[in-house]
């Protein structure tokens, strides 16, 4: 089997709309001039989990002879994955302006972004 053809084991679209969408509402809290609330708390809790669910399946797929040929940058783009959320969401409550929804905003977009480029390299796309 030809490993740079293989498909994607998970669907990415969860995690990029899910996270588009919660840079969306924090984009819109920091507008509002507010601080993070515990909808946007419990929102990028719930990405990290899709996140990290993401990581196991692919991980899984790899033990399993799928998956590019090279490995480092795939499991590179995982453990950065997996660290963002929950660092947006540490630097957003210490900062209780506007800022602190604004800093989830980057964190949401960049989710987005690295899930894309992680599906890049899954397809072998240098």
């Amino acid at each position: 089997m030809n490993t740079t053809t293989a498909a994607f084991p998970m669907n990415p679209t969860i995690v990029i709309v899910g996270s588009l969408l919660l840079a969306l509402a924090s984009l819109i809290t920091a507008i509002r001039n507010r601080s993070m609330g515990m909808i946007l708390l419990v929102g990028f809790a719930v990405l990290e989990v899709a996140v990290l669910v993401q990581a196991g399946i692919v991980i899984a797929a790899v033990v399993g002879g799928q998956g590019p040929a090279e490995k480092g940058t795939l499991y590179g783009y995982l453990a950065g994955l997996a660290v963002i959320p929950p660092a947006g969401v540490f630097l957003a409550l210490a900062e209780r302006s506007r800022w602190g929804p604004a800093i989830l905003v980057v964190a949401g977009f960049a989710v987005a972004v690295m899930t894309g480029r992680l599906l890049q390299i899954w397809q072998g796309m240098p």
